[in-house]
């Protein structure tokens, strides 16, 4: 058997919070992944291990992860000292994980399993090293919480961050030899995705269909939500801090204007006028805002440096040669070789 007729292998990250009713079904899904199937695009994949990883939820998740390892080979648990929120928990598991590829994905159902051999054709057919799944139907968490999520992405990967600009999703494929990376060096403060994008080669999206959550209630209020946006914005890169100085320098030129304007009127138009005072307190703010904002941004870049020292972003990454690796298996499963390796319990994934 050639590499193109080896399957793929996938380790799938399960970060758990509050999945005690909802794990069961979800590894039920993924079971029927774990013999060889075919790609909706004919190659050949396995999902070789399920990594839960548990992160002190206030349900009975704990048990039902000893449950499920128990009665599933394929199924490992990783537990935490501590609540560390979902992004610690999705680097812990990539961190524990295998697999030549790294599925992440939510505990309550929203994402199908299904759509993982999409995920992994797209990555493949354009050579992409991570692929986000991009919901072609609003997600199921009411029409205001999918309104600021969406914006808050938007800003974050087209207003602030300068590398590999898409929208993030928590349903997400990794080169493993990437996650695995971005696991050992990534900061306490850091934020996943981008942090993926700072060594990330090519980042895509793929379109893929939500689900309803499996009545399980959102581990999210108002404080988390923003505590997340924040996390995003301060690890975004020194756009946000390179405003400062575009601000001030932004004062700067007002003052100036206001100046040339101010000294064409008194001196062509109205030479015999007394300059009030307004004019001159104006100029004096304007400039005296612009120099300080411009001296701001100018500490703030500063700042910026210890800033991406501390988040752990590298000055470069060597990985293998691509051609060796998965993405270096692009081509499609041979027909005969299909239906010797063909899951009978999945004909729609064949």
């Amino acid at each position: 058997m050639t590499d193109d007729q080896l399957p793929h292998r996938i380790s799938v990250i399960v970060p758990v919070y509050q999945g005690e009713r909802t794990l069961g079904p979800l590894t039920d899904e993924l079971e029927t992944l774990t013999r060889p199937f075919l790609t909706p695009g004919r190659r050949l994949a396995v999902v070789e291990e399920v990594l839960l990883v548990f992160d002190h939820g206030p349900d009975g998740s704990a048990a039902v992860i000893r449950d499920l390892a128990d009665r599933h080979s394929f199924v490992r648990g990783i537990w935490l000292s501590r609540n560390f929120g979902q992004h610690p928990a999705t680097l812990a598991g990539m961190a524990s994980s295998g697999g030549e590829w790294i599925v992440t994905m939510d505990e309550d159902g929203q994402h199908d399993p299904a759509d993982i051999g999409g995920l992994l054709d797209t990555a493949l057919d354009e050579q992409a090293s991570v692929v986000y799944a991009r919901g072609t139907n609003a997600a199921p968490h009411g029409l205001w919480r999918n309104a600021t999520s969406k914006g808050s992405k938007w800003l974050i990967a087209k207003a602030l961050a300068g590398e590999n600009t898409v929208q993030y999703s928590s349903f997400r494929m990794v080169v493993g030899e990437v996650g695995r990376s971005v696991a050992a060096y990534a900061g306490s403060e850091a934020y996943l995705d981008v942090a993926l994008g700072w060594i990330a080669g090519s980042v895509t999206t793929s379109p893929v269909t939500l689900r309803e959550e499996q009545g399980r209630r959102s581990g999210y209020n108002l404080r988390t939500l923003l505590s997340h946006f924040w996390r995003m914005v301060l690890s975004s890169g020194t756009k946000g801090l390179r405003l400062v100085s575009v601000l001030g320098v932004v004062f700067a030129v007002l003052g100036l204007v206001l100046v040339a304007y101010l000294l064409v009127v008194y001196t062509f138009f109205d030479p015999d006028t007394e300059v009030r005072g307004w004019a001159s307190t104006m100029v004096v703010l304007l400039f005296g805002f612009g120099a300080t904002l411009f001296s701001l941004g100018v500490v703030a870049e500063y700042v910026g440096v210890n800033v991406k020292t501390a988040m752990g972003k590298p000055p470069y990454l060597i990985v293998g040669d691509p051609a060796a690796g998965p993405l270096g298996r692009a081509g499609r499963v041979p027909p005969k070789v299909g239906a010797e390796n063909r899951d009978a319990e999945n004909p729609d994934l064949s």
